[in-house]
């Protein structure tokens, strides 16, 4: 429930475009509002220190996807879309050296109150503020990207702080769960939409203005989006749903992990040429 000039009201859910500075102004605003409920309803599952990919459970400790655990050490990692800095927290642990970015204070703030022993940064991943190279590894569990209306953009910038060699990391809501509704149960399980309509996902106030924007990309649109970006796609993980969760968050449940996609999980490594060329075909800053 959003709360405005003291008039309660639903968001209207509705599916229209969203442009870089809609989408933007109404993560930071959704997730300044709901960070609380969020760590509250989620951070006994998340951990203060564990970094977990998505809500099938799959563990960075079991799954190995950052490189092997020794690489770690005194590495320099960006952790976009950190929210409570929870996945910065496990790299500190096996000496890596975060820094933790997110969109939204009120995420951060809670980061603080867990507590953080590296850098927290508030920030837009489109426009990182970090030098070219400054990091060995940049990743994100659910972060960010989702949520941006211009991926390229993000992966450029992504490519930019990251050095020649590091990977990039980071999952999403599988895209094939696009076409189904946004239920955990049995009413979830039927197709109700075309996998290949990519207009986002938008909730909006009573005067037409977005308080929540999710965007929808293909399998094909994600690989395009991150070669244009300028990185080689290693791995693409599809974590099965495990016998041990029985917990339902959001449209993700048992029933329907074991049946269907929830999470994809993008493994990417940075090329060494020079940097892709931008629309006008100029090198990107």
């Amino acid at each position: 429930m959003i709360q405005e000039d003291e008039h309660e009201y639903e968001p209207q859910a509705v599916r229209r475009t969203a442009g870089d500075a809609e989408s933007s102004r109404a993560s930071r605003g959704w997730w300044d509002r709901n960070a609380d409920e969020y760590q509250m309803e989620h951070g006994s599952f998340l951990g203060d220190d564990r970094f977990v990919w998505g809500p099938e459970g799959l563990d960075e400790a079991e799954a190995g996807l950052l490189g092997p655990a020794e690489s770690l050490k005194d590495l320099d990692v960006l952790e976009i879309g950190a929210g409570a800095a929870q996945c910065s927290r496990w790299l500190a642990a096996r000496g890596a050296r975060p820094v933790a970015l997110d969109l939204s204070h009120r995420q951060l703030q809670h980061a603080l109150r867990i507590g953080a022993g590296f850098p927290l940064v508030e920030a837009d991943a489109g426009a990182l503020p970090f030098a070219d190279g400054s990091f060995g590894l940049v990743c994100s569990a659910y972060g960010a990207v989702p949520f941006v209306a211009d991926p390229v953009q993000v992966f450029r910038e992504v490519r930019r702080v990251l050095r020649a060699g590091g990977r990039w990391v980071f999952s999403v809501t599988h895209p094939v769960r696009w076409a189904f509704p946004d239920e955990p149960g049995p009413e979830g399980l039927s197709v109700a939409a075309s996998y290949f309509d990519r207009t986002p996902y938008v909730e909006q106030d009573e005067q037409g203005r977005a308080v929540y924007v999710e965007h929808h990309r293909t399998v094909g649109d994600w690989v395009r989006a991150l070669v244009a970006g300028g990185f080689r796609l290693l791995d693409l993980v599809e974590p099965e749903w495990p016998e041990w969760n029985g917990q339902e968050w959001g449209g993700w449940s048992p029933l329907r992990g074991h049946l269907i996609p929830g999470t994809a999980i993008f493994v990417c490594e940075r090329d060494g040429g020079e940097r892709p060329a931008d629309e006008r075909g100029e090198p990107t800053a």
